[in-house]
């Protein structure tokens, strides 16, 4: 060991000018030299960064130095500091554009014209050092130079290839055209290089206030198709443009056209599928899977589609989107899916969603029942999914006036879910349970716990509801009013439309002056729009914000109408108009965000990243 220890001495010893390289930076005086080079006093910052180049030889601190004697007016020890290092080492490129810069400061433009010249000259045949120098010539705006630089590497390298290179000094150029054709020609080299692409492109599009590059692009790419109809690749990029202007269609389209072609596209397909279905496109998530159930069980993705599928249905029908389904047309396709699936812990998801179709929709509490009890048998069930049945049974519960048993199998849930948000959702229901029941005091005590959840909706669900009972509680020595409402909300929530407006109607006849006359206008509204009543929906927030301007709701209702006239009633102006007032009126709303996204959208606002935003990444590639 002792033997070992003093070869190693003498090896550090002997080799002072290797460790003297290797030797750490002074902090503080890095600190001082970068406060001094920020706030421009470029003299006293070139002694630190020379004294923490003569410590550590890197280039870097060298670069630095140079730069703070050329701005500081010091041009004749700037050029004697590069001659001084290109005797050292003229393979360093990257000196000669330093140079170039202090013969620009002087006025010389013929010099550094030549000096960058001798830059492309010097330069070694290695990707590290043409990316180095590549660097150097974007950050001084030689990018012509950048651009020959590229370009005549494939004759001092050959076997490399700077598409993604090039491409980006392209995009600094602005010249848009040859950035395109060349991300094109590296994607058709080679299809992996696709993301890249992707993402570069995606710096330009930030600039394209009129989605004319998009446009551009998107041509170029058809006709290279036409041309090279072998590379896959540029199928792949059509398809990713369609998705991001969120054209499902043409992107479905594509897709399955290649998956035609031999390619197994099945994967992609089902992606396609869902990123439609979580955009609300039902129309062509549901045509996916379709696609993939017609291939039948060849394809790993059938029975994954046929479950998706049915449950997507489910979902098109409950947000009562256009085209979708009738209860009974929807039974009949779970019936079916069943028959086809089976019973078993992967179709648990389809089991909810029947139990509450036929409890909730068609009157067939009992059979829900049935079926829920029969679901949390099934094999292979883990406990929380087993839990999320027993949740599901207490709603069928509550929507019979079973409350008691629906307590029961709400705290068995919550005892088995005290740490996931499972717990937390039943919690919220449990809750709410006691405000219908008329459990006010208790209900919000719990709501109050509820709003320090992990999860923001059922914290905001929570607080929303706390702070409505905690608003209308105490006002009257009766609490019948509020009573009354949570009775309407009961009756709302059985699915009991008329019987729960006449309750509404009752209360706002018999208590015309008690603080619930806008939430009476809000639940109205909400009622209408469950049906598909969009102007009448509108009709009663307007009148709860003409009535009530100042009051809790003013600032959701005048959300809600900016969404029915941009998205129902087809006003945009309209729209506009609330989102508007929203911001005007009330600047401190939680809803302010989402309001200004549309108005800005609405009037025609574009989000733009400014030309300085687009920096040389210089990671060595």
């Amino acid at each position: 060991m002792y033997i070992r220890i003093c070869i190693a001495l003498c090896f550090l010893f002997g080799a002072g000018g290797a460790l003297a390289q290797l030797q750490v930076p002074d902090v503080s005086k890095v600190q001082l030299a970068n406060k001094y080079y920020q706030g421009h006093e470029y003299e006293k910052a070139a002694v630190l960064y020379d004294e923490l180049f003569q410590n550590t030889k890197s280039s870097y601190y060298f670069d630095l130095y140079l730069t703070c004697l050329t701005e500081s007016g010091d041009f004749e020890a700037a050029e004697k500091e590069i001659k001084k290092a290109l005797r050292k080492d003229e393979t360093q490129a990257t000196l000669y554009v330093q140079w170039a810069t202090l013969l620009k400061k002087q006025g010389d433009d013929e010099g550094a014209e030549k000096k960058l010249q001798e830059s492309l000259e010097a330069v070694p045949a290695s990707r590290a050092d043409y990316i180095r120098l590549s660097n150097a010539y974007l950050n001084t705006g030689s990018y012509d130079y950048a651009e020959k630089l590229y370009l005549q590497a494939p004759q001092k390298i050959p076997g490399e290839n700077f598409y993604y290179e090039l491409g980006r000094v392209y995009l600094f150029e602005r010249n848009y055209s040859k950035m395109f054709d060349t991300y094109l020609d590296m994607i058709r080299n080679d299809e992996n290089t696709l993301s890249r692409m992707e993402s570069a492109v995606q710096s330009a599009f930030r600039l394209d206030v009129d989605n004319s590059l998009r446009e551009k692009l998107k041509s170029l790419t058809l006709q290279r198709m036409q041309q090279e109809p072998t590379v896959i690749a540029y199928n792949r990029l059509l398809i990713w443009l369609f998705l991001q202007e969120k054209n499902y269609t043409q992107a479905l389209r594509q897709q399955i056209a290649l998956d035609r072609r031999g390619l197994d596209e099945s994967p992609m397909i089902m992606e396609l599928a869902r990123i439609a279905a979580r955009n609300d496109e039902y129309t062509e998530a549901l045509k996916a899977y379709d696609y993939l159930i017609s291939k039948g069980d060849v394809t790993p993705y059938f029975y994954q589609a046929k479950l998706v599928r049915a449950d997507l249905l489910y979902r098109h029908f409950s947000v009562g989107a256009v085209g979708a389904k009738t209860s009974e047309e929807l039974a009949a396709e779970f019936e079916k899916c069943f028959g086809e699936l089976g019973y078993v812990a992967e179709t648990q998801i389809l089991v909810l969603d029947y139990a509450h179709l036929l409890a909730f929709h068609l009157n067939r509490a009992d059979k829900a029942v049935e079926l829920l009890e029969f679901g949390m048998k099934m094999p292979r069930l883990q406990q929380i999914e087993i839990d999320e049945l027993k949740t599901e049974l207490a709603d069928v519960y509550v929507l019979t006036g079973d409350v008691y048993e629906a307590i029961l199998l709400y705290s068995q849930v919550i005892e088995n879910n005290k740490t996931n948000e499972l717990g937390d959702q039943v919690k919220l229901k449990k809750a709410r349970l006691g405000y219908y029941m008329g459990e006010m005091a208790w209900a919000k005590a719990q709501l109050d716990v509820l709003k320090a959840s992990t999860s923001k909706l059922i914290a905001n669900d929570a607080m929303e509801l706390a702070l409505f009972i905690g608003n209308n509680m105490n006002l009257d020595t009766t609490s019948v009013p509020l009573q009354m409402f949570a009775r309407a909300d009961l009756l709302q929530f059985r699915n009991q439309t008329e019987s729960a407006w006449a309750v509404l109607d009752s209360l706002q006849n018999e208590y015309p002056f008690h603080s619930l006359q806008d939430d009476i206008y809000y639940r109205k509204a909400s009622i209408m729009e469950k049906q598909a009543k969009w102007t009448e929906a509108a009709s009663f927030l307007e009148q709860l914000v003409a009535d009530y301007p100042w009051d809790l709701l003013a600032d959701d209702a005048l959300l809600e109408l900016g969404n029915l006239y941009r998205t129902k009633l087809n006003d945009p102006e309209k729209a506009q108009g609330y989102y508007l007032k929203l911001l005007e009126d009330h600047p401190g709303s939680v809803h302010v965000s989402e309001a200004r996204n549309w108005y800005r959208q609405l009037r025609g606002d574009f989000d733009t990243q400014s030309e300085q935003d687009v920096r040389v990444n210089e990671t060595i590639n």
